[in-house]
């Protein structure tokens, strides 16, 4: 096996060569793919490096990163404006038949990029973090709650007994509430224009909220909004996008913005109507109820919520898979061997959080 370090000359060509790849790469996530890699590709790598394993002229893996300031960053920029979409499920890009030797021997020559003295993940899985073989300087897990739809096809299909009684009750009481108004429906951007005008809608939603609270939200940059506009084009294009409006008699309850590849929903962004909501109105639960019944019915397998412990992430999910973010040393530097040192005295590495 033989691990290529080069520098990206063309977004274009490596967009080809990654979108040829994904088709040879079981289980991959949403935030691996090039909709989402490479979007706004040459705003965001300022100095982008990738990696790819071959072996007997096969591609076997690819991981693109980011050099900057002596830390090289998988599928991120390093600079916390650009960062803020947040990725999850953060990993190279392995080949159906790799196995873990290929995924160490790609992250094992991360550490030999010229200027290297940090890797940096975010986002990923605790197998892909092990596989740097480095040193964690700091670091922080999240779990991201899920519900399991072919579990629950298993069971018979209806998920509202698997939930608590207290969920069950809280989601019956808004249902009924907002049926007061009219019936409640779900509705799919179908078009560019009609995805961008409800993206705007959301935004709007979303900021409204996320100020009462003191907060900016995730779209209040210049930046964040040219980056999910484009996002959601393409996404669009690609049947990725689930971007959900929910209403009740006419008048707009809320809105989703989730992602969606090989039958796992990504739960990434809400806008919700929380002004307009009545006593036991709930729309973030009534919202995220209905669209966990329309993946059900389209045979999706997975209901990802993503990284959090929120209330109603909690209620719904049935099991959580960890994630981590974490900033790595070499494991044989100084710097690894006095973090190890500094462990074994009793001491933790630090939270990013």
């Amino acid at each position: 096996m033989r691990i290529d370090i080069a520098p990206v000359r063309c977004f274009a060509e490596l967009g080809r060569t990654w979108r040829a790849f994904e088709a040879e790469t079981p289980g991959l996530s949403f935030f691996q793919s090039w909709t989402w890699v490479g979007c706004l590709a040459e705003e965001r790598y300022d100095d982008p490096v990738l990696l790819r394993a071959e072996a007997d002229g096969r591609l076997l893996g690819m991981a693109l990163f980011n050099r900057r300031g002596g830390r090289l960053c998988l599928a991120e920029a390093g600079e916390p404006g650009l960062d803020a979409p947040f990725v999850e499920h953060n990993a190279p890009l392995l080949a159906a038949g790799a196995g873990p030797e290929v995924l160490a021997a790609l992250l094992g020559a991360a550490w030999r990029v010229p200027g290297v003295r940090r890797l940096v993940l975010s986002g990923a899985p605790p197998a892909v973090v092990d596989a740097t073989k480095g040193v964690p300087l700091r670091r922080q897990e999240r779990q991201a709650p899920f519900v399991d739809l072919d579990a629950v096809r298993a069971a018979g299909g209806d998920w509202l007994p698997m939930l608590s009684a207290n969920t069950r009750y809280q989601l019956r009481r808004s249902a009924r509430r907002y049926a007061e108004r009219g019936p409640l429906a779900l509705a799919r951007a179908k078009t560019s224009v009609e995805a961008l005008a409800w993206l705007d809608a959301l935004v709007a939603l979303h900021g409204k909220t996320w100020r009462a609270r003191g907060l900016p939200g995730a779209f209040a940059t210049p930046y964040l909004l040219r980056f999910h506009q484009a996002l959601v084009l393409r996404a669009l294009a690609r049947d990725e996008l689930d971007l959900l409006r929910i209403t009740a008699g006419g008048e707009v309850v809320g809105y989703l913005y989730n992602f969606r590849m090989h039958g796992r929903v990504y739960a990434y962004q809400s806008g919700l109507d929380h002004a307009s909501a009545g006593p036991h109105e709930k729309p973030g639960l009534t919202c995220h109820a209905m669209a966990i019944e329309r993946a059900l019915r389209e045979g999706e397998r997975i209901y990802d919520f993503l990284g959090g412990a929120d209330r109603y992430k909690v209620s719904f999910a049935s099991a959580c898979a960890p994630l981590l973010w974490v900033e790595m040393v070499p494991p044989r530097s100084l710097l690894g061997g006095a973090v190890r040192l500094w462990r074994l005295a009793g001491r933790p590495c630090a939270s990013l959080g």
